[in-house]
């Protein structure tokens, strides 16, 4: 049975909390190593699920993974790779959209790779279609299968020019480590340039990877014939620190984040500052706090990096509720974020969705049938209610509305959230919070 968490609102979180390396980076860092046959070492890895699926799925093809969970760090010994059972793959990935990120290494490694129906959180189309043309530019072969598909690449992979039609940070990721093992040079337009992005690089190069990148979202490979281990500490999580500072100011409390850093939430915070949040940048870490008396509506658009990043949208939208006037928000990364603000209507936030782009940006869902927009009309009294977790950052969203709402509330399906954020219930209980696990 799927555990409810109870959450008696209305308190203020207060206190100090810690994050660690990011989602986003950690387990693709943890896919890199599968480049070469020694022992590399990712420091500032967090406890979270997507580290133990990715964990198990490379065990299963033979790696020795070993985690030391209070020091935060990760060795990963490839060794000799073999391809798992595609059942077993496709039982563990069901949740998880990784595995198609071990294709290039694989293929490198060991000439074959199998990608599971792939799982993930439903807020939008994150088409496979754009990693699955990298890999046949590249010179690999697909073979439909009743569990996904078996990819093989019998000329050996060479690169080539790969331009991408969005700045997906999937299929960046996807050229990337296709392209540090492939023949010959690789130049990637319309890349994605996210700080996760930027670390993945880090990690690439001091592997041995020979990669440029221009400001123009433009990426250059040149192919080595062999990688090397690699010691890295991952860059922090910006969506954690973003999701907590948004609790923060919804609940009007005050949170000290150990491990925050400026460089990487430089956009979030001036939006946190516009909607009439305070924040004290520190040497450790960034302090957030609501100083008193009335937020202020804003308009937001999301955009790729350096725009306002769409997994801090959601969290905003929250404190945007408790802000005083109208505020507009228009989603351009993912067509169907919006979908969580069913929960906050019947919390009594006053939310209306459009399709049509009220935004400056150039969007993709402009003329499609996408409810992509969102008017705000605030401030309005959250009630309690009970919810069920649609998705991992629109579920901690939901979190935040009900720790912020008058009552208590039964959020189920809570366990999503361990998909991304560290030990939440023990932060919770370290910044105060009245819940209750109930399973």
């Amino acid at each position: 049975m799927a555990s409810v968490l109870e959450v008696r609102g209305g308190k203020p979180l207060t206190g100090e909390i810690f994050v660690r390396g990011a989602k986003n980076l950690v387990p693709k860092a943890m896919v890199a190593a599968l480049l070469t046959e020694e022992t590399s070492t990712l420091r500032g890895v967090p406890q979270i699920r997507d580290v133990e699926v990715v964990s198990e799925l490379l065990q299963m093809h033979g790696v020795d993974v070993d985690y030391q969970q209070e020091e935060g760090e990760l060795t990963i010994t490839p060794g000799s790779l073999t391809l798992p059972d595609p059942i077993q793959v496709d039982a563990l990935a069901g949740s998880s959209r990784i595995p198609i990120l071990f294709c290039g290494p694989l293929l490198h490694r060991l000439g074959e790779a199998f990608v599971p129906d792939l799982g993930g959180c439903h807020i939008g189309d994150r088409p496979v279609d754009f990693h699955l043309k990298v890999l046949e530019d590249f010179g690999a072969v697909r073979t439909s299968t009743p569990h996904g598909m078996h990819i093989t690449a019998p000329k050996g992979l060479r690169g080539k020019p790969v331009r991408l039609p969005f700045p997906s940070v999937g299929a960046t990721e996807q050229t990337l480590l296709t392209a540090v093992m492939a023949k010959g040079f690789t130049e990637l337009s319309n890349a994605a340039m996210e700080p996760e992005i930027m670390d993945l690089i880090a990690v690439l190069q001091k592997m041995g990877a020979i990669i440029s990148v221009d400001m123009d979202r433009t990426i250059r490979v040149e192919g080595v014939d062999k990688l090397h281990a690699y010691r890295h500490t991952a860059l922090p999580d910006r969506i954690e620190a973003g999701s907590w500072a948004s609790a923060a100011l919804a609940t009007h409390g005050d949170i000290f984040i150990r491990g925050a850093a400026q460089k990487d939430m430089t956009t979030f915070l001036n939006y946190f500052r516009k909607i009439g949040g305070a924040f004290d940048v520190q040497d450790d870490g960034i302090r957030f706090w609501h100083p008193g008396g009335e937020l202020q509506a804003a308009v937001l658009e999301t955009d790729v990096h350096p725009g306002l990043m769409t997994d801090w949208q959601q969290p905003l939208v929250v404190a945007l509720t408790q802000a005083t006037g109208l505020s507009i928000v228009h989603e351009t990364v993912y067509e169907n974020r919006f979908g969580f603000t069913d929960a906050l209507r019947g919390m009594g936030a006053n939310i209306q969705v459009y399709r049509e782009c009220l935004g400056g940006l150039r969007c993709r869902f402009g003329r499609q049938n996408f409810y992509h927009s969102a008017i705000i009309q605030g401030p309005t009294k959250l009630k309690a209610a009970d919810i069920v977790v649609p998705d991992l950052r629109g579920g901690f969203s939901h979190l935040i509305a009900a720790l912020a709402a008058e009552g208590t509330s039964h959020v189920a399906g809570i366990d999503i959230i361990n998909r991304g954020y560290e030990h939440f219930m023990q932060k919770l209980s370290k910044l105060g919070a009245d819940v209750t696990m109930q399973s």
